[in-house]
């Protein structure tokens, strides 16, 4: 990777299809994506449904990559991804077949239509928390204080870890 290289986190969801093997393609697509390598993965953990309560318990993990594609094209990129593997955005919180979003993206602050970074609702989430404390305690989440800290302060009763996923 060049000295353009940022190195970015993705939480990866899925709840309906087969979501041990969907993340586990979530993971393969995102070292395929061009000019982009994973670097590392979390373990798997499930998690209770927010927001819509009436679906399957979900399957979350978290990326660590490094990307020369800027925030926006990666994105772009994700959403390909989902897309590839089912996904439909029937209604917010819908149970979906893969579900990818940046988490943060180096020490970058942005806020634009679509794209917020830090993700927005990440320090409220324990099933994003964990597992990037897992691969990434030390990193800083902008004017927030480290992935370690943070994650420490969630209740987590609702998530837990199911099992580490060979690199």
């Amino acid at each position: 990777m060049s000295a353009q290289t940022r190195t970015a986190c993705v939480a990866l969801g899925a709840n309906i299809g087969e979501p041990l093997r969907q993340i586990e393609a979530g993971f393969a697509a995102l070292d395929a994506l061009p000019g982009t390598r994973l670097i590392a993965r979390s373990s798997l953990y499930r998690s209770a449904p927010v927001g819509y309560a009436d679906q399957p318990d979900f399957i979350n993990a978290v990326a660590m990559i490094e990307t020369v594609l800027q925030p926006q094209a990666l994105l772009d990129a994700l959403l390909a991804i989902e897309r590839a593997h089912g996904r439909v955005r029937d209604f917010p919180n819908a149970p979906r077949t893969l579900d990818l979003d940046i988490v943060l993206y180096g020490d970058l602050v942005l806020h634009e239509p679509g794209l917020t970074i830090p993700h927005a609702r990440m320090l409220e989430r324990a099933f994003v928390m964990l597992p990037l404390a897992e691969i990434a305690p030390d990193a800083g989440v902008p004017g927030h204080g480290t992935v370690r800290e943070l994650a420490a302060r969630l209740d987590a009763g609702s998530v837990a870890q199911l099992r580490r996923i060979p690199a």
